[in-house]
């Protein structure tokens, strides 16, 4: 984390800047790392997490190549994220997750998979997409199962609200795309209309759309899938003449 970030009464980096008033789509919690998960942390870390700053970031640079540039908001446990990165070991991805043990994790999968194609940043995503991600410098997004906030009075805090889709779209590159994923119908109902409202975004399918090859089902999806409960993925494209 940089040095002249905002700190607790602990002294550690806040993981989103307190001056920036609004609504977040995540609530902060210690969670219990494994012994593994802390070693991951200190033995690559330093390695492959990306401190937060207030200035774009040289993707290049980051990866010491040229390549397209995935970013995935709220990798969980990283499972699906180092997947998708050891498939598609041509592309640069960067990973974007707040709690503590889910970046241990796939600091553990980076170690034993021997991937290199992937950066990770613990920071609040919204303020990472504003300040450190360029115009028009992502090949793609990935934003899959993110918390539904399903009772009402909490839907204001799903992440994807028309100014952040809006933020999202403006960083795709020509022919970039921005791919979501849900296992709640009501939220999927809200992406659907949100991504569509979005002018500078265009639909890959009639509504909801097959599930791309390369995201791989979970063993959460698939026990949910075998249960009868339904998964949506929606895929737009940033539009020729955005």
């Amino acid at each position: 984390m940089s040095d002249n970030l905002p700190v607790n009464d602990a002294g550690k980096p806040l993981l989103y800047d307190p001056s920036e008033r609004r609504i977040r789509s995540f609530v902060t919690r210690a969670g219990r790392l494994s012994p593994a998960q802390a070693r991951a942390l200190e033995e690559l870390g330093p390695q492959f997490c990306l401190p937060y700053q207030k200035t774009p970031l040289d993707i290049a640079a980051a990866f010491g190549r040229e390549a397209p540039a995935i970013l995935e908001i709220g990798f969980g446990m990283g499972g699906t994220t180092a997947a998708i990165a050891a498939a598609m070991s041509d592309k640069n991805f960067l990973g974007v997750e707040v709690h503590t043990p889910g970046v241990g994790s796939l600091l553990k999968l980076i170690g034993e998979q021997k991937l290199q194609n992937l950066r990770l940043i613990q920071h609040d995503a919204v303020e990472v997409v504003n300040h450190m991600i360029a115009p028009r410098s992502l090949a793609g997004v990935h934003v899959f199962f993110p918390d539904p906030w399903h009772k009402a009075r909490h839907n204001k805090r799903r992440l994807l609200q028309p100014a952040f889709v809006s933020l999202l779209a403006s960083r795709l590159a020509p022919g970039g795309y921005l791919h979501c994923a849900t296992d709640w119908e009501e939220y999927a109902v809200q992406m659907l209309e949100v991504l569509g409202a979005e002018p500078s975004l265009e639909n890959t399918a009639t509504a909801y759309a097959p599930r791309p090859p390369y995201r791989p089902v979970t063993k959460f999806e698939n026990r949910g899938l075998k249960l009868g409960h339904g998964v949506w993925d929606l895929v737009f494209r940033l539009r020729a003449d955005a």
